[in-house]
């Protein structure tokens, strides 16, 4: 009996898992990156700590592509250089506030 509800509990604990997935909704904004122009003169990072080293630095006004917010002080930006696209990070306060 033990093992025939043991068995009834996993099998309704797994069909409510799938049927979950399948009817919830993400809250997750879309990752598409946005373009936004600089206000301030600011250095594109590789990491997100007084050591990492500058890969650029973004004059005012200057395009750059916000990928994600990493959190409250960085955002992973993208700016073309050169030619050449670069990956880092930027201070929020970089942006105008929206």
């Amino acid at each position: 009996m033990n093992k025939r509800l043991l068995y009834f509990f996993s099998l309704a604990a797994l069909a409510s898992c799938s049927a979950a997935g399948e009817t919830s909704t993400s809250t997750r904004p879309n990752r598409t990156p946005v373009a936004y122009n600089t206000v301030v003169e600011c250095t594109l990072y590789d990491g997100m700590n007084k050591q990492s080293a500058q890969l650029t630095t973004v004059g005012s006004g200057m395009e750059v592509q916000v990928m994600d917010t990493v959190d409250a002080y960085f955002v992973k930006a993208r700016v073309t250089k050169d030619g050449k696209p670069l990956t880092g990070y930027m201070y929020r306060t970089c942006f105008p506030q929206r």
